[in-house]
């Protein structure tokens, strides 16, 4: 029997968002430790708040496959949802910044909520209809576990992109 993924979306989105907020601070509550950088806010820059999505989002999703194994699309639909989270935050960002000019910090939370709202929809949407339909689930998994590594790749060796720029330092990573 399919589980009524209605609570499961809504508890993922809860403890994604708490999740996010929390690794917002984490790096500067441990006094800016090595450990906690790879998987939390080391600056404001946008990269570093769609890692606040993403590791929240993937960790949810680990938790939730054990308890979904029926859906044969599972990690494809994943891989969907928080590849729509990661990049409708740089969307939501830059556009509303181009239109707008410099959001306020309550706009960036908007959005960080926001995208994250649209993500854990989108899955259900996909997993309600059972419309993706997935050829490679483990090549799906392995894509997510890349977007992991190149999170924590990139907080070490940041390149010197604006997406990666932080806007109140003009730094990148760890710089």
């Amino acid at each position: 029997m399919k589980r009524d993924i209605s609570l499961w979306q809504l508890g993922g989105f809860a403890l994604s968002t708490f999740g996010g907020t929390l690794l917002h601070f984490l790096y500067d509550l441990t006094n800016k430790s090595i450990f906690a950088a790879p998987f939390s806010g080391i600056n404001e820059s946008t990269w570093e708040h769609m890692k606040l999505l993403f590791f929240p989002m993937f960790i949810f999703s680990l938790l939730q496959s054990r308890f979904f194994k029926e859906y044969k699309n599972y990690w494809c639909v994943k891989l969907f949802g928080i590849i729509s989270g990661l990049v409708l935050i740089p969307i939501l960002f830059y556009t509303y910044n181009g239109v707008i000019g410099k959001s306020p910090d309550w706009v960036n939370i908007a959005i960080f909520f926001f995208s994250a709202a649209l993500a854990f929809l989108l899955e259900w949407r996909l997993f309600k209809n059972d419309s993706l339909k997935c050829k490679r689930p483990h090549l799906a998994f392995g894509l997510i576990c890349l977007i992991g590594i190149l999170f924590v790749v990139f907080t070490f060796v940041t390149p010197g992109l604006g997406i990666f720029q932080d806007p109140l330092t003009g730094t990148y990573g760890l710089t």
